[in-house]
């Protein structure tokens, strides 16, 4: 079977983020409705991330080594299927967790993997060929966000069984999908592992990649607060459940706009410096009135920003890497580039319970400062793609 390039991509990522929907939300509830006390529950979640935050970069280095992008993929997608339905069985915490964890570090390279194949593709819109990486990462938050309502509908406080069924559904079609992927130009066999090894030190000695991870690491990593503490923080205002919501669904709706129409057109026009310089100006200015008031009008004006401070930053940092980093190289990459802000993020939301109960809407504005730290090195240190050399080291 064949069909286009973007319709295989669309169709991949609409897959893999409508399975993260369908389940992600829902997971703490689900091992509740296991007998599973809040001790348990946050153990299963941390260890969970830390595994993410292992696996992505070791298997992105392995998929990068067999030169087998999809093959991988596909793998990794289908076994976090199986790990989901075998949740069903585990009866106990231990079973759960060990489960858990096989699930997460199946699941940790899917979305590196996958950028790293539609960056690939998406090359020759750089040389002026109408493909775009925001339709096909904005088709992605479109998915996901239905997948949660979709779910939302089929499913009872007691009985989460459909959450699982319908996620490995959906990661088995993923899977699936993989096979009409086009083919990333790249040589057939795997490279050794000296070489391996060899061509990750020259990755990580291009400058432009170190400060792009640096930059993303902060700018990404300064909504952990927002993630944690928001909707307390306004619950606490005295702000309605319904228009904290609305306020929630601003920021998702605004990310699929920047990635479906706004943010290719501000790429192509601010180039990805420009782009990304106004991500850092977003969060400023963002994560500021956040810490300052609850005004529900204020928070419904900054709420959209968030398509600039991840949308936008997430398209800059795409059209950098498609330039800096060779094919061979990709997966390992992206894995990199996830990692940076994961590790930076997860830090930040371990220390924003401290943050938030002694400073209150300071740590808001700590979240600021560290998008003001990301200002110079974007204007220092990024480059618009037109001016940095292909596969440069």
């Amino acid at each position: 079977m064949r069909v286009s390039g973007p319709i295989a991509y669309i169709a991949l990522y609409a897959a893999l983020y409508a399975a993260f929907g369908v389940a992600s939300p829902f997971w703490p509830k689900y091992f509740e409705t296991r007998s599973l006390t809040p001790e348990q529950i946050g153990l299963i979640l941390a260890a969970a991330l830390v595994v993410r935050l292992v696996a992505g970069p070791l298997v992105g280095m392995f998929a990068d080594f067999l030169q087998a992008l999809r093959l991988v993929l596909a793998a990794c997608a289908a076994l976090a299927a199986a790990a989901a339905v075998a949740l069903l069985r585990a009866d106990s915490f231990w079973l759960l967790l060990l489960v858990a964890l096989v699930q997460a570090a199946a699941l940790a390279p899917t979305t590196s993997i996958a950028d790293a194949l539609s960056v690939n593709a998406a090359r020759p819109q750089i040389a002026g060929r109408p493909f775009e990486y925001g339709w096909i990462r904005g088709a992605a938050s479109t998915a996901f966000v239905c997948g949660t309502l979709i779910i939302g509908q089929l499913i009872t406080s007691s009985d989460l069984t459909r959450v699982i069924w319908l996620n490995a559904v959906l990661l088995i079609a993923a899977a699936g999908v993989t096979a009409l992927v086009p083919r990333v130009s790249a040589p057939a066999a795997h490279i050794s592992a000296s070489k391996l090894a060899y061509e990750i030190r020259g990755l990580l000695g291009i400058a432009r990649f170190r400060i792009l991870i640096l930059v993303s690491a902060l700018i990404y990593g300064s909504h952990a607060v927002h993630d944690a503490f928001a909707v307390i923080r306004w619950s606490n205002a005295g702000i309605d459940t319904t228009v904290i919501s609305i306020l929630w669904s601003e920021a998702v709706a605004a990310e699929v706009i920047v990635f479906f129409l706004i943010g290719p057109a501000l790429l192509n026009r601010l180039g990805p410096r420009g782009a990304a310089v106004l991500a850092a100006t977003a969060g400023i200015i963002r994560w500021s009135v956040a810490g300052t008031t609850t005004s529900v009008v204020a928070l419904a004006v900054v709420q959209p920003l968030h398509g600039l401070t991840f949308a936008l930053l997430h398209l800059a940092c795409m059209r950098m890497m498609a330039v800096l980093i060779p094919t061979h190289m990709a997966a390992t990459a992206q894995a990199a580039y996830a990692f940076g802000s994961g590790a930076v993020t997860a830090a930040l939301t371990l220390f924003s319970g401290f943050f938030h109960a002694n400073y209150g809407g300071g740590a808001f504005v700590a979240m600021a400062v560290l998008c003001a730290l990301a200002w110079p090195l974007v204007w220092f240190g990024f480059a618009d793609a037109q001016d940095t050399p292909a596969r440069a080291r």
